[in-house]
């Protein structure tokens, strides 16, 4: 029985010292309506959304050979589920996350990566033998908490 009061305390600890999740993730979960497991529509101009397309396009870029950074262009539609809930308690669950699926156009800027600019100040490309468009499916795990995001899923047609 030690060892699991130990590890209570240490969770405890950590908790505290971290301070736990952070308050706006804690007020989105718990004002959004958002049902653990359940994906819900959310608006394209959501911050948590726009920050989700940013990393979708990080993701491209990093995986991409192309010589120009693309960007976001525009979001079709998104929408978000709390991941993998734990049912602790009957009324007590634990989150770890949020899972954003997005379905959104990118486009090849003007600026190189060999320059590594800001994607804010990139302009998309004018020259019409140098545009590009792609349209992506992106999951996109954010656990703000822990300052982690991944992008597991990429589909870009």
């Amino acid at each position: 029985m030690r060892p699991a009061w130990a590890l209570l305390g240490l969770c405890c600890l950590i908790w505290r010292v971290t301070g736990g999740p952070s308050g706006d993730f804690c007020s989105q979960i718990h004002n959004s309506g958002v049902k653990p497991g359940f994906p819900k529509t959310i608006k394209t101009n959501d911050p948590g959304v726009l920050r989700a397309a940013r990393h979708t396009v990080e993701r491209f870029n990093n995986c991409s050979n192309d010589i120009f950074l693309f960007k976001e262009s525009h979001v079709n539609s998104a929408m978000v589920q709390v991941r993998a809930p734990v049912q602790v308690g009957a009324p007590v669950q634990i989150v770890k996350g949020l899972k954003y699926m997005l379905d959104l156009e990118i486009g090849r800027t003007m600026c190189k990566k060999t320059r590594h600019p800001s994607l804010d100040k990139c302009d998309f490309q004018t020259n019409h033998t140098l545009k590009q468009t792609f349209g992506c499916y992106s999951e996109v795990w954010v656990i703000p908490w822990l300052h982690e995001i991944d992008v597991p899923v990429l589909h870009c047609h």
